[in-house]
C-alpha cells in the first residue's frame, strides 16, 4: 500500500480507521517527532473538531465525495491564512493573535476534506531555503537531522516526510515548495501564474512570483490537490488555459550542469540524465540545452527575487506597524533594502524579470519541457544559511548556489515540478525538476507520474494512521 493521503482517505472512507483515530495518530506522531521542529503552532482541539465533523458526515453519507476526507494536515506559518490558525511568519515581530478568516486557497484545501490542526515552521518571513527562525523551532530533516529540510516550507516538508501528516500546505515564491520537497524526497509543484488563487487580500502573491499549494508524498496526491484548488482564481492575473497532458512524443530539453558558478554534484547531474533516459524510453526525444542559454536568466532571477521580497517586506512592516527591531538581522537588512529601493530601480528589476521570461519562451520554441537539477548538492547542514549578517546579496548567492534554477520559474511565471528520482550513497533523495511553458502544469504532472513509476525513491517513514 502506498503511504500517501489518498491511501489514508481510502482507509477512513472504508471504515478501517476513523478520522478521529487518524487525527490522534498524527498528534501522537507529532509528539514523538517534536525534536524535528517541524511544527510551530499546534491546536489539537481544532483538528479533532474537524475530524469529528468528517466522521459525522461519513456516518450520514458513506459515499461522501471529497478526496481527502478526514486526512490530518498542517498549514504553513506564512501565506494562507487558514481559519482558526494564527500566523506569525516565524517572526518575533508578529504576535499570534486572533486568527484571520480563511483565504481562498485555504477554503479550497479544506473543502477537500483535509483536517488542519497546526502550523509548520518557516524561516523568518520566508526569507531562506532553510527553516531555522531565531524565534524557533529550528526545523531538521527527518532523513538526517543534521541537515536542513529546506525552506521556506521546510516544516511542511519535514512533517510530511516524517509521516506526521501525508500532505501539507506550502507556498513558493523562490523555490519554497520545490526545494523542501527536494530535500525530503517529496513532490511539489509551483503552478503557472494565475492558476491558483491568491486572494482575497493578495498580500502573499508578491507581484505574481508566489504560488500556494502543497508538498506531497505521491504525484497522485499532488494531481488531486491541484485539480481541487485550480481555476477561477479571481485575480490579480488572468486564468491561463491549461494544456492537456500530451499522449504523443515530446521534446525533452536536458540541462544537467549549471555552469562553473553553480556546480552540480555528480549524483544529482546523473539523476537528470537518468530521468531523461527514462522518458526517452517512452518515445520522447532528448535535446541538450547548453547552460549558456539559461545563465543570464538564472542570474537575474535571484536579484529580481531579492528586490521584490525586500519591497514587499518593507511595505508589510510599514502597513502592519511592526517593530522591525524585533526581527533578525538579515530580515532587517531585506526590509532596509526594500525601503531604500527607488521606483526606477524596482521597475528596472521587474523589466529584467520580463526579459528572463522571454528567454524561457525562446527556449521553448525548440523543446516542450525542460528537465534540470533541482539542487546542486545534498541538503545543506543546519546553519549553512545564517541570518546573523546584513549582506542580502551574499544570502541570495548562497541560495542560488544550492538551488540554481529555483527562482527562475517564479520570476517568469512558468510552472515547475520536482520529484525524487533515485538516492545517493547516504540514502538521500536525488531530485529533478521539470519546467514547462505557461499552462503546461498537467503535462508536468503526467511526466512526473511516468518517472514515479520507476520506483527509484521509497519513503523511509510510514504515514500516521496507516501503521496498522
Amino acid at each position: 500500500m502506498l503511504h500517501d493521503a489518498t491511501s489514508l482517505a481510502d482507509a477512513i472512507r472504508t471504515g478501517r480507521v476513523s478520522a478521529v483515530e487518524a487525527m490522534h495518530a498524527s498528534l501522537d506522531r507529532a509528539e514523538k517527532c517534536a525534536d524535528l521542529g517541524s511544527i510551530s503552532y499546534l491546536d489539537p482541539d481544532l483538528g479533532l473538531r474537524a475530524a469529528r465533523a468528517i466522521d459525522k458526515r461519513l456516518l450520514a453519507d458513506a459515499g461522501m465525495a471529497v478526496p481527502f476526507g478526514g486526512v490530518p494536515s498542517l498549514a504553513k506559518d506564512l501565506g494562507g491564512p487558514f481559519a482558526g490558525l494564527p500566523v506569525a511568519g516565524g517572526s518575533r515581530m508578529i504576535e499570534r493573535g486572533v486568527p484571520q478568516p480563511g483565504s481562498d486557497i485555504a477554503t479550497r484545501l479544506s473543502a477537500t476534506g483535509l483536517c488542519f490542526f497546526g502550523l509548520t515552521t518557516v524561516p523568518e518571513m520566508g526569507l531562506s531555503l532553510s527553516s531555522e527562525p531565531d524565534a524557533g523551532p529550528i526545523c531538521r530533516n527527518p532523513l538526517d537531522p543534521a541537515l536542513t529540510p529546506g525552506g521556506s516550507s521546510g516544516g511542511a516538508a519535514a512533517a510530511v516526510a516524517a509521516g506526521i501528516v501525508a500532505i501539507a500546505h506550502a507556498t513558493d515564491a523562490g523555490g519554497s515548495i520545490r526545494v523542501p520537497a527536494a530535500c525530503c524526497g517529496l513532490v511539489g509543484l509551483k503552478a503557472s501564474r494565475g492558476v491558483l488563487p491568491a486572494g482575497p487580500g493578495f498580500g502573499n502573491h508578491l507581484g505574481g512570483i508566489a504560488s500556494e499549494l502543497a508538498v506531497c508524498r505521491s504525484v497522485r496526491d499532488l494531481k488531486t490537490v491541484f485539480e481541487c484548488a485550480r481555476g477561477t482564481a479571481r485575480g490579480p492575473f488572468a486564468d491561463p488555459d491549461l494544456i492537456a497532458a500530451a499522449s504523443g512524443s515530446l521534446r525533452i530539453g536536458i540541462v544537467s550542469a549549471c555552469g562553473p558558478d553553480f556546480s552540480v554534484d555528480a549524483d544529482r547531474a546523473a539523476a537528470v540524465d537518468a530521468a531523461g533516459s527514462a522518458l526517452e524510453s517512452e518515445g520522447h526525444s532528448l535535446v541538450r540545452i547548453p547552460w549558456s542559454r539559461l545563465a543570464d536568466a538564472a542570474r537575474v532571477s535571484g536579484s529580481v527575487f531579492a528586490d521584490i521580497i525586500g519591497v514587499n517586506l518593507a511595505n508589510f512592516v510599514h502597513t502592519a506597524a511592526l517593530d522591525v527591531r524585533k526581527a533578525e538581522r538579515l530580515t532587517q537588512a531585506f526590509a532596509n533594502r526594500g525601503q531604500a529601493l527607488s521606483g526606477q530601480s524596482l521597475w528596472a528589476s521587474l523589466d529584467a524579470g520580463v526579459q528572463a521570461s522571454r528567454t524561457l519562451w525562446n527556449i521553448f520554441d525548440d523543446i516542450d519541457v525542460l528537465l534540470t537539477p533541482m539542487l546542486s548538492s545534498a541538503p545543506l547542514p543546519i546553519g549553512s544559511l545564517p541570518f546573523d549578517h546584513d549582506d542580502t546579496g551574499l544570502h541570495i548567492q548562497r541560495m542560488a548556489a544550492f538551488a540554481p534554477l529555483a527562482s527562475l520559474p517564479n520570476i517568469t511565471g512558468f510552472p515547475a515540478l520536482t520529484l525524487p528520482f533515485g538516492t545517493d550513497a547516504a540514502g538521500l533523495p536525488l531530485p529533478v525538476q521539470i519546467i514547462g511553458p505557461m499552462g503546461h502544469d498537467l503535462v508536468l504532472l503526467s511526466l512526473a507520474q511516468r518517472l514515479e513509476r520507476d520506483g527509484r525513491w521509497q519513503h523511509r517513514f510510514s504515514v500516521a494512521g496507516l501503521d496498522a
